[in-house]
């Protein structure tokens, strides 16, 4: 057992010297096509596949080629900036449901906190909501999964299904001595862009933005134009939280509070026929409304651009 042990230590420092040697003997070669971007590419990709293909064949252990890959895919995205990402085939649900605001699912958001899975919010009238589901529930089981005692798991997945599924849960409800089971149906969840606003007094309204999906310019309008008939004559604009979403969003809400062909951003790249210059293209909501607009360290993207366009197109 022990020479055994040995000698897969051995494989292993051997294999990585190989590695290294592998790309070392193929540096010379950048001399004679240095300016060759294609080139350096495909040489690089080779030498990455040599070395993926040498690992697979002689390493130790066993090598996930899916999990290899996404760690290399999210490393080489760690050396851009934080809004270049990469959405895998099994992930593409949450990228749906950041851009249409939809997702196949109960309805309830829950967080992780002290080693518990909490129901922090309920959607009104989802499958959640008609299930009995409370905020404030421990959810303990999903479909026989004891979620309490396994680490890492993605509660959200094993929620999430095909309309017309049903999933089986147990929770554990303040006030309740034994755990409580729930059917819930699966269906389609439309999530508020705007979940709360309203009146802070009589003439400030208060309206806020979680997201910027497909709908979010149409629940501020919709918003702007309930409080205004409430009798607002201030309004702050809650961005706190909001990681962003879809440009052409952030552009609309703009464009409600600035003066119609005024630019609104710029957006530039590598590929000049992809630049392009957004404009306010309707007439605004209001241009003379006081804003207060609220942002933090997790207003990101989408949240930038509104934030700092009002900043600078008002105060001028």
């Amino acid at each position: 057992m022990r020479n055994s042990l040995i000698h897969s230590l051995n494989m292993k420092n051997i294999r990585r010297f190989t590695l290294i040697a592998l790309a070392v003997v193929t540096i010379p070669f950048v001399a004679f096509k240095y300016d060759d971007r294609y080139f350096e590419i495909a040489k690089n990709l080779d030498i990455f596949a040599t070395m993926f293909k040498e690992l697979n064949a002689y390493y130790v252990d066993e090598i996930n080629p899916n999990k290899a890959m996404r760690l290399s895919i999210e490393s080489m995205l760690k050396q851009l900036d934080p809004y270049t990402n990469f959405y895998p085939e099994d992930d593409i649900e949450d990228y749906m449901t950041m851009t249409t605001g939809k997702y196949n699912g109960i309805g309830a958001t829950v967080s992780h906190r002290d080693n518990k899975h909490v129901v922090m919010m309920i959607y009104e009238s989802s499958p959640a909501d008609k299930a009995g589901m409370k905020i404030g529930d421990e959810i303990i089981k999903v479909d026989g999964v004891d979620v309490v005692a396994r680490k890492g798991v993605d509660i959200g997945r094993l929620m999430k299904g095909q309309t017309g599924t049903t999933v089986k849960m147990s929770v554990k409800r303040f006030g309740q001595n034994s755990p409580i089971d729930l059917v819930v149906g699966r269906d389609i969840v439309k999530t508020p862009n705007v979940p709360n606003s309203g009146m802070i007094n009589d003439e400030v309204g208060y309206i806020q933005l979680n997201d910027f999906a497909a709908t979010a310019a149409k629940e501020v309008k919709g918003a702007f134009a309930e409080l205004k008939g409430q009798g607002m004559k201030k309004v702050i604009l809650d961005l706190r939280g909001n990681p962003g979403g879809l440009l052409n969003m952030s552009v609309e809400i703009c464009n409600a509070f600035l003066a119609k062909d005024q630019l609104i951003v710029e957006t530039r790249g590598k590929v000049a026929e992809w630049n392009h210059k957004y404009l306010a293209m309707e007439a605004p909501l209001d241009t003379e409304i006081p804003i207060v607009v609220l942002i933090n360290s997790q207003s990101a993207s989408a949240s930038e651009i509104v934030s700092g366009t009002l900043q600078i197109m008002i105060v001028q």
